[in-house]
């Protein structure tokens, strides 16, 4: 079926933004995106009028764990059948805040995606890393427990995989591989909600990153790192990582190693506010970490951003409900969140569309851009994003949502 989307503006995701625009979707690819006066006939296409259309967004940090309270130990309390039927809710929710692709990077994305791709579920696309490959005693652990019983828990498919010494590491990203994980995440630091370990300390070894790094490598997958301190951040780009998560204590010299590599910071910026807004569900040793660390992972984003590294949005999200803090469907606060910290409207938009698809390496889509030939990923909004940047933040603005050409909002 064809479709043509009659816009005001047009936001391309990456380039100049076109007014009095035409976007046509002829099943699940765009064959044209350009002006108006350009555009071809569709005689008996479905025809949508819009104030702006843009890709469907990416979100490039989400954790679909189908939780309701922010305490990860409940992950080895709760059923994982009970926690897969929450997040297809989850699922519909992000579609309809217009996230037509999530990077997940730990979580039972992995199991979900198949029942996605075969239409079984609605959502978005969801391209998952697995389990979360974390040192014992690192921020993958969950420390409260016997380390026998987290190692039954990664054999049993849920989202940790504690591994040490660089042959075990190289196993548990096998492991991910032949779950058909669409890339590797590491915990190369400590962490916020993890109870003992600290964020600034570096938790993997060189040698242990190389070896994950090696084997992602073989299979066309990038390794994304979950990393605060600097020691970590360092360390995990010298071992070939592609992207580093949160990356709080970035500093110049951090920024310039990461630029001239080639690495992306992926920013979950949201995380940090909503649990800001929100101290009083945390424990005692998660609120002194946040605070410790808040105003720090501003700074590095701002720092990241003046010295030119690439800025791919993600959120960090992963509790069901949107009346809950860090859940589904709030994903798009970190566009506004990230023009607080220095990034124009025009640049928050391109890090969450044109930018995403870069955080997967050779597994990415084309996807992100409004360009002929790339994939029906497409939303519209009641208003202009780049005049007012908020308006992503709201669900209800977003008037339309396509997905491989599908509307489904």
């Amino acid at each position: 079926m064809v479709q043509r989307i009659e816009a005001h503006q047009l936001i391309p995701g990456s380039g100049t933004p076109l007014r009095d625009a035409v976007v046509v979707l002829d099943g699940e690819t765009i064959t044209y995106a350009g002006a108006a006066a350009d555009a071809p006939p569709t005689p008996g296409a479905v025809v949508t009028a819009a104030d702006t259309v843009m890709p469907g967004l990416w979100d490039c940090h989400g954790h679909f764990m189908g939780l309701r309270d922010s305490d990860m130990t409940l992950m080895a309390q709760e059923p994982i059948a009970l926690r897969a039927a929450r997040i297809t809710t989850d699922l519909r929710t992000a579609l309809r805040a217009g996230f037509t692709s999530v990077r997940e990077v730990g979580g039972l994305g992995i199991h979900l995606a198949r029942a996605i791709e075969e239409g079984t579920v609605e959502g978005p696309s969801v391209y998952a890393a697995g389990s979360t490959l974390s040192a014992t005693g690192g921020h993958g652990d969950l420390h409260s427990y016997p380390v026998s019983w987290i190692a039954d828990f990664a054999h049993l498919g849920g989202e940790l995989r504690l591994c040490d010494g660089p042959v075990e590491c190289a196993v548990a990203a096998r492991e991910q591989l032949r779950r058909n994980a669409r890339l590797i995440k590491i915990c190369a630091s400590g962490g916020v909600l993890s109870e003992v370990d600290h964020p600034i300390h570096q938790q993997f070894t060189f040698a242990e990153m190389k070896a994950i790094v090696e084997v992602a490598g073989m299979a066309d997958r990038i390794v994304a790192a979950h990393c605060h301190g600097k020691p970590g951040i360092m360390a995990a780009l010298e071992a070939g990582v592609t992207t580093i998560e949160h990356g709080t204590f970035i500093d110049e010299e951090a920024a310039d190693a990461m630029r001239e590599r080639g690495a992306i910071l992926v920013t979950t910026r949201t995380i940090f506010q909503e649990l800001l807004d929100n101290g009083h569900v945390l424990p005692p040793f998660a609120l002194k970490k946040l605070h410790e660390t808040a105003d720090r992972h501003a700074e590095a984003v701002a720092i990241a951003h003046e010295r030119g590294v690439t800025i791919a949005a993600g959120t960090d999200v992963a509790l069901t409900g949107t009346d809950l803090q860090d859940s589904w469907g709030r994903n798009g606060r970190e566009f506004p969140l990230l023009v607080k910290l220095g990034l124009s409207p025009l640049e928050a938009i391109e890090a969450g569309t044109a930018l995403g698809p870069r955080t997967l390496g050779p597994q990415a889509p084309r996807s992100g851009q409004l360009v002929a030939g790339y994939d029906a990923d497409v939303i519209t909004l009641d208003d202009d994003p780049l005049t007012d940047i908020g308006v992503l933040a709201e669900p209800d603005r977003i008037t339309g949502v396509w997905k491989a050409g599908r509307r489904v909002k």
